[in-house]
């Protein structure tokens, strides 16, 4: 069921502190923690707690909490003292969405070409 956590999914292990991650944000909808195989040197993952499949989904049923993701988004970028940044959302497996738990990568600390890739 939407919103509720997934015995399956890394993401709601690490959000239930049952799988270790390198956190270095959490409030009280949203956890961010640093991508285990980085592409910048800033490359964060910003989760809601809540289980949702993308981004798209996420969306439409908690449009308060897909914000919630952006402006920690905003912080992780302002605590690592990013003057640009990325924030991408992969939604499906043929846009590399790996994890099927809504996430956000915050991607900064060298130049970012276009288009990604």
């Amino acid at each position: 069921m939407a919103g509720e956590p997934q015995d399956d999914c890394l993401f709601c292990k690490i959000v239930a502190k049952h799988v270790p991650a390198t956190i270095v944000r959490e409030t009280e909808t949203t956890v961010a923690f640093r991508d285990i195989n980085p592409q910048a040197p800033t490359h964060v993952l910003v989760i809601p707690k809540a289980h949702y499949k993308d981004a798209a989904t996420l969306a439409a049923a908690e449009p308060a909490l897909a914000a919630d993701i952006l402006r920690e988004a905003q912080t992780v970028a302002d605590e690592d003292k990013l003057e640009s940044y990325r924030v991408v959302f992969n939604t499906g497996a043929g846009a590399g969405q790996t994890v099927f738990h809504a996430h956000a990568h915050v991607l900064g600390g060298r130049g970012l070409q276009w288009p990604p890739g």
